[in-house]
């Protein structure tokens, strides 16, 4: 077991947003800290448990925008290790759900690096239960899949209309990150595979006070999206559990289609 006096390189999921989501490992790694490279979707009401005397090193990261190139951040933590700090990448959700953890593991293990992994909370998932409803459940989705809308250049992506027929078949819940840009092609994929009348909800700053939401179906969920202007970081679910959070919005007299006041918008 490594001591903790041996500099390493520790990559922590902050969570959706919410800071009362970190889990209390992840707490104990940014305390102990003396470098932290900090993703751009991190909130900073996290960044208060870690020590006043810890550098903290902002690499931005968002799907879609300019951001720190992923080989400056990879040289920054072999850096900062070699040179004897114990470093935390503080990364938004969970590290190895569409963060780039798998990447940064492989470069700090190909260095020498020691590197430890602890989870943080997928907005996904975040996003979900803040409707009151689940990703799986036993009648009406028998599994799901994290599914990114944002491919690195050259790559032709996801097959869209292919993965809706799965979805259908196998009763799957897809939820999509990073989708918001692509939006119309994604939509135009999976209708070709699901009915228009699938259940979907877009939750965007999941976890956070600023948190919007809007529920509709397949059919218009472009139509949705752009009247409501609900922008990224906003997730995507499609499939018959979004049923759920219509149950929960019903009995909480709340309306279908909600949005948070535009006054407390990010």
């Amino acid at each position: 077991m490594t001591s903790l006096s041996t500099p390493r390189c520790t990559l922590v999921g902050a969570g959706p947003g919410d800071p009362e989501l970190l889990t209390l490992k992840a707490v104990k790694a940014i305390t102990q800290a003396t470098v932290l490279l900090v993703d751009d979707l991190v909130n900073d009401a996290v960044l208060e448990h870690a020590s006043p005397t810890a550098r903290i090193i902002h690499v931005g990261k968002r799907g879609g925008c300019a951001s720190t190139p992923q080989a400056f951040i990879h040289k920054l933590m072999v850096q900062a290790v070699h040179a004897g700090e114990q470093v935390v990448r503080l990364k938004g959700g969970d590290p190895f759900i569409f963060g780039r953890g798998g990447e940064e593991v492989e470069h700090l293990r190909a260095a020498g690096i020691d590197v430890q992994v602890v989870n943080g909370i997928t907005s996904g998932l975040a996003g979900m239960s803040s409707l009151g409803a689940p990703l799986t459940h036993r009648e009406h989705a028998h599994g799901v899949v994290f599914v990114t809308g944002h491919a690195k250049p050259g790559d032709t992506g996801t097959d869209w209309t292919l993965l809706a027929h799965t979805a259908q078949q196998a009763k799957l819940t897809l939820v999509i990150y990073m989708g918001v840009n692509s939006l119309a092609h994604i939509s135009q994929g999976l209708l070709q595979g699901l009915p228009a009348r699938t259940p979907v909800a877009v939750v965007q700053n999941a976890s956070l006070p600023t948190q919007r939401q809007a529920l509709c179906t397949l059919g218009d969920m472009v139509d949705t999206m752009n009247r409501e202007d609900l922008q990224s970081p906003s997730i995507i679910v499609v499939g018959d559990v979004v049923q759920g959070a219509r149950a929960w919005a019903s009995q909480a007299n709340v309306p279908e289609l909600k949005t948070q006041p535009r006054a407390l918008q990010a």
